[in-house]
């Protein structure tokens, strides 16, 4: 099983963003030793979104809905080392329901906070992805101490929850490319009315490449490696953990939970970051499968 690596750059990259010495981390930190340096001021506007998109959402969200189908979808996610180890679905006329089944109750998540105007509201009150927002979104998600306590329950260890946070502190320009719809302009080649926002996009859109894994693994068998296995388990793995953060964030909005209002923002910006990066990182290792990469033909 191949593991998600911490490279010296990435270290180097992250110490940087968060605004720490290189010195003050390990070779390899992790999220506890981070927190453990990152300064510990509560941001001011993060709050006061994080406050809008409360009040936005009070008595919108169903609490016992989404604590309900929250606790089912956890334990799907629990079931994806299984998964990964049962390889490529039977089936002789179509697969069996792995992956789609992993992801059933979140998809129920999903529709309740579609009908709720979730999205919505979080497109209208949170700002685009720059690397200031991403820099900010950092020194939060570092602090949030649910962060690392779901990430533990949901299977990750200290190494893939700093990968995490790395990969989405390390990714502005690619993050910058996913735009509000609002900020799409006019003048693109599609119709910008049926452009979902931004958040939906990220949640729903994780959902559509775990939803299509077990059809493309069927029909691609004669193709799929090991390694191309390996690395699909840990990009869905790192997608349903984005996913997971935003609909912890709608639990907490329902429930009047324990984050504070600038944790929130984090939780949200930072669980959709999470699940974009891992979308484009799961088109490359598992959906391009390149001649470099494939089984080899036995024809050769």
């Amino acid at each position: 099983m191949t593991r998600p690596q911490i490279t010296i750059d990435g270290r180097d990259e992250l110490a940087d963003t968060l605004g720490i010495s290189r010195s003050d981390v390990g070779e390899r930190p992790t999220l506890s030793e981070l927190r453990r340096t990152v300064e510990t001021e509560t941001d001011p506007e993060f709050a006061s979104m994080g406050e809008a998109i409360r009040e936005d959402l009070s008595g919108e969200l169903d609490a016992e809905l989404l604590a309900s189908e929250l606790a089912a979808f956890e334990e799907q996610i629990a079931r994806l080392r299984e998964i990964r180890d049962a390889g490529i679905p039977d089936g002789e006329e179509e697969p069996e329901a792995l992956y789609r089944e992993v992801v059933q109750p979140a998809w129920r998540l999903y529709d309740h906070l579609v009908e709720a105007g979730f999205f919505e509201s979080l497109e209208e009150r949170l700002p685009r992805f720059t690397p200031d927002h991403i820099e900010r979104t950092a020194h939060e998600l570092v602090r949030l101490d649910a962060l690392s306590e779901e990430l533990g329950d949901l299977g990750f260890d200290e190494r893939e929850k700093t990968v995490l946070v790395m990969n989405v502190v390390n990714n502005n320009t690619r993050l910058a490319r996913w735009v509000p719809t609002k900020e799409i302009p006019n003048e693109v080649e599609f119709d910008v009315e049926h452009v979902p926002p931004l958040h939906k996009r990220a949640m729903g859109g994780a959902l559509l490449w775990v939803n299509s894994m077990d059809v493309h693994l069927w029909q691609k068998e004669v193709l799929v490696t090991e390694e191309i296995l390996d690395d699909g388990y840990w990009d869905v793995k790192a997608m349903l953990a984005g996913v997971d953060l935003i609909a912890r964030a709608a639990l907490d909005i329902a429930e009047d939970g324990a984050m504070s209002d600038s944790q929130l923002v984090a939780a949200l910006t930072g669980g959709a970051a999470i699940a974009i990066v891992n979308q484009e990182e799961i088109c490359k290792d598992v959906y391009w499968i390149t001649e470099e990469v494939r089984t080899p033909s036995p024809a050769r």
